[in-house]
């Protein structure tokens, strides 16, 4: 009986040491390092698409990525952690904004969106540009570079 109780002691033990390293890892570094937008949020960081309709001026103090995403989109979920990777290789060069285009339908309609996921390379001058689909994280850091921060690195 007192090996049963041991056990069960180690056992117990155990759990909350591992749940406790966990919550201390999600805490430490594992935090989202794109930034989700809502329409305030968008209205704020992006362009005021509300006030000015038809010009666009990039509110931003560095070039972007815009995400627009749905959670029941596959290649989305496939797109979500290249997208941590370059926000974290980037993080001082550029932001990585999502859009949930469920969640935030009016940013998705002025946008014209109707393919997921669709991303959008914002540079700080002149107009963004749009790519569609899965886009693999080579072309995308070849984007960031081109048409971002205008650098052939790569």
């Amino acid at each position: 009986m007192k090996r049963f109780l041991f056990l069960i002691f180690v056992l117990a033990f155990s759990l909350f040491f591992i749940n406790d390293v966990n919550a201390q890892r999600n805490i430490v570094g594992a935090e989202p390092k794109t930034i989700k937008l809502d329409k305030e949020g968008f209205l704020k960081r992006v362009v005021d698409f509300e006030n000015s309709p038809t010009q666009w001026k990039y509110l931003g103090d560095k070039p972007a990525i815009i995400d627009f995403y749905a959670d029941w989109c596959g290649p989305c979920r496939r797109l979500s952690p290249i997208l941590e990777e370059l926000a974290e290789e980037y993080r001082d060069n550029i932001y990585i904004y999502k859009v949930n285009v469920d969640d935030n339908k009016e940013i998705a309609e002025v946008f014209g969106i109707t393919s997921l996921p669709t991303i959008v390379f914002v540079p700080m001058t002149g107009n963004p540009s749009a790519g569609t689909g899965f886009l693999p994280k080579d072309i995308l850091k070849r984007a960031v570079n081109e048409i971002l921060l205008k650098t052939t690195e790569h």
